[in-house]
C-alpha cells in the first residue's frame, strides 16, 4: 500500500507556518490544530522546514522563555526529508525508524499534498493486521 491510501482516509489537510512566526504563535496553533508539527513554508508555497513541539521544547530548554519570541526558521529543521503518495507505506515506515521522524511531508509534483505522522503510519499498519486477520479467520472458519 501507498502513502496515497494514509491521505485517502485521513484527508490532505496540513497546517502551515511562515518562517517568522514566533515559537509562541506555533505553539498556540499546534494545541488549536491538535497536531504535533507544523510545515514551514515560504511565500511561494515550497516547504522550507518543519517545526514541532519538540523543536519548541528544545529551544525553550536550551534558551529560556524567551525563546518563545523567537522565530520558527531559527529552531526548525530546514529542508526535511519528504515522502510522494507513491512511496510505499513500508518504506516510510523503515524512514521514520531510520531517520527518527515522526512527521514527514508528502509532495505531488514538487507541492506539498499532505503530511504523514507515524501515528498515522502505525494506525494503518493496525488496520491490515486486522483486515489480515479477520480474511484468515473467515477462510479458516469456511473451510
Amino acid at each position: 500500500m501507498t502513502v496515497a491510501r494514509i491521505l485517502k482516509n485521513k484527508g490532505r489537510k496540513v497546517v502551515t507556518t511562515d518562517p517568522h512566526a514566533s515559537l509562541q504563535e506555533i505553539a498556540q496553533e499546534l494545541t488549536l490544530n491538535k497536531v504535533g508539527a507544523l510545515i514551514v513554508v515560504s511565500s511561494d508555497g515550497s516547504i522550507e522546514g518543519i517545526i514541532s513541539e519538540r523543536d519548541i521544547v528544545a529551544a525553550i530548554a536550551n534558551y529560556g522563555a524567551l525563546a518563545l519570541a523567537d522565530a520558527a526558521m531559527q529552531h526548525m529543521t530546514p529542508q526535511p526529508p519528504c515522502v510522494e503518495e507513491s512511496d510505499s507505506v513500508d518504506g516510510v515506515m523503515e524512514m521514520m525508524t531510520v531517520q527518527r521522524r515522526r512527521h514527514l511531508p508528502v509532495v505531488q509534483d514538487g507541492r506539498l499534498a499532505g503530511l504523514v505522522s507515524i501515528g498515522d503510519v502505525v494506525k494503518y499498519r493496525i488496520e491490515t493486521i486486522e483486515y489480515e486477520r479477520k480474511a484468515l479467520r473467515d477462510y479458516i472458519t469456511s473451510a
